[in-house]
């Protein structure tokens, strides 16, 4: 069986001795053509994977920089078909493995099949659900595996042994940490329980780990990349990007550049 792209490129990691590094942004913020440069300016700067929110109005899971984005971006006309367009017109540039991010009711009023083939269509590699308990989750992993795309489940601090185990067996691509309970956002300091959670997962799955909340700087980049398999930096970059304006992809640039040069190598 072909390895997915997404696996493709921890596999490669791995080999290598290195983290992969995968920042988030928001499709659409601060406009779309402004999240497509930032995107393929990561991806240019060394990037090894793109999550790309789907602006949604209930984002259980996301903190108030997420969540602004996407209200921004929500009221500039983004909506799900738009992302998959803005996702081709990267692809026209960029093989970089693209992991989608949405909450499972986009997927149901959209159709499970539907939606999985729209995805992949678009050039989209992996979808995560973070509301989507992989116990009632097999009709959209069917529809995924289908589609030839990686679905993506987390765990967190409050995982019980068992519900680890569950969702590392049903995700496929890598598994999703959650290194806090609570909503994404920065933090001035990383979980003391996060080496005990990573070893957690890795205790009953050889997928690849990748740890993402929480992590804004790329001090905690490296200390998060001693341990796990991928490092998923949001909040911070979201924000970053708010603030730079029309400098938003140079500065992106300059991030990742900071991240994987220095604390990932």
């Amino acid at each position: 069986m072909e390895h997915s792209r997404i696996t493709q490129v921890f596999l490669r990691l791995q080999s290598e001795g290195k983290t992969a590094l995968m920042p988030y942004f928001m499709a659409g913020y601060p406009t779309v053509e402004g999240s497509r440069k930032a995107i393929l300016a990561a991806s240019n700067a060394g990037a090894d994977l793109i999550e790309l929110g789907i602006p949604y109005s209930d984002p259980l899971a996301d903190g108030p920089v997420i969540q602004e984005a996407g209200r921004i971006a929500l009221a500039g006309g983004m909506t799900t078909d738009a992302v998959f367009q803005l996702v081709r017109s990267i692809r026209e540039e960029s093989a970089i493995p693209i992991v989608l991010m949405t909450y499972y009711n986009l997927l149901f009023r959209y159709g499970l099949e539907r939606f999985a083939s729209k995805v992949a269509d678009s050039g989209a590699d992996g979808v995560i659900v973070p509301d989507l308990p992989p116990e009632e989750a097999g009709p959209w992993r069917e529809a995924a595996g289908l589609a030839g795309l990686d679905a993506i489940f987390l765990v967190a601090p409050t995982s019980t042994p068992e519900r680890i185990a569950l969702a590392a067996s049903a995700s496929t691509g890598f598994v999703y940490c959650v290194s806090l309970t609570g909503v994404t956002g920065e933090r001035t300091a990383l979980p003391a329980n996060l080496v005990d959670l990573v070893k957690r997962v890795k205790a009953v799955t050889d997928k690849p780990v990748a740890v993402g909340f929480g992590i804004s700087t790329p001090e905690q980049a490296g200390e998060v990349g001693r341990i796990a398999d991928g490092v998923i930096i949001g909040s911070a970059l979201v924000r970053l990007i708010g603030e730079a304006g029309e400098n938003a992809p140079a500065l992106v640039r300059e991030f990742i550049v900071s991240v994987k040069e220095v604390y990932l190598a």
